[in-house]
């Protein structure tokens, strides 16, 4: 039996391209200036989501945080790890009776980053909103 014909891209008609809206060159100078010094490490979504949540809980255990920001293992464990080697987040790993307990906290650094971080977020929007 043969298979169903494919749709080529280029039988397909062409997407509709956004106009490209250009800002004041003053507002785009402030903004531009203002990105490359975001940390990155913190910017990332699920990051920021592991930081601010430490940042409001002494300590979180893997899967709070797994339940908390609605991920896998696997994708909280790179993430927690990048944080780990940047030393915003400290891990410690134990036995709750014969179950391995895996628990994070917030370090000095990290909640200075977190606090720089926010310092820097709330300047961007308060220098959008001034234009």
């Amino acid at each position: 039996m043969a298979r169903p014909a494919m749709a080529r891209s280029a039988d397909l008609p062409a997407k509709a391209r956004p106009a490209k809206v250009t800002k004041p060159a003053n507002q785009q100078e402030t903004v531009e200036n203002a990105l490359p010094n975001l940390d990155r490490i913190i910017h990332e979504r699920l990051r920021l989501g592991i930081v601010s949540a430490l940042a409001v809980n002494d300590s979180l255990t893997f899967n709070e945080l797994k339940k908390l920001l609605q991920t896998t293992d696997g994708n909280l464990s790179v993430h927690a790890r990048r944080l780990e080697e940047a030393e915003y987040i400290d891990c410690t790993k134990s036995f709750q009776g014969r179950m391995p307990k895996t628990e994070y906290r917030l370090t000095a650094p990290g909640r200075k980053a977190f606090e720089r971080y926010l310092d820097h977020m709330e300047a961007l929007i308060q220098a959008m909103r001034d234009h």
